[in-house]
């Protein structure tokens, strides 16, 4: 019989996985509790007018105007699949990119977000 360590149970796999779902889990929650930040109601009439004639970016456009717009969110799937993909990112909808960054800045990079305002210029243009 062959006696192990606790510790040992855990691969350097296992670890890494358990850190990315804590990870995802935090941003998860602050997404969450930042959705319960009233906004005013008269603000956002506005705000939408402006929005259609705005181009796309990480830090002017909310991820729910991102993810509603097809090509937008074809190219949001491409560079950050693991957030785009999630089904509670429902709750950051009114948040930029450049917002929730801070609640995952290993997932979430400067590098990715100048790729994806990259990408979204291309989209203008190219239409």
């Amino acid at each position: 019989m062959e006696i192990r360590r606790p510790g040992a149970l855990w691969s350097g796999r296992a670890k890494t996985r358990i850190r990315r779902l804590s990870e995802m889990l935090k941003l998860l929650a602050a997404c969450a509790a930042l959705t319960l930040v009233p906004t005013a109601v008269s603000a956002q009439a506005p705000a939408a007018a402006s929005a259609a004639a705005a181009p796309l970016s990480t830090a002017g456009t909310s991820i729910g105007d991102l993810l509603d717009n097809p090509d937008a969110k074809a190219v949001l799937l491409k560079h950050l699949p693991e957030i785009a993909a999630n089904d509670q990112i429902a709750m950051a909808r009114g948040m930029t990119l450049r917002d929730i960054q801070q609640f995952a800045p290993g997932d979430i990079t400067d590098d990715k977000l100048t790729a994806i305002d990259a990408d979204l210029a291309n989209l203008k243009a190219g239409k």
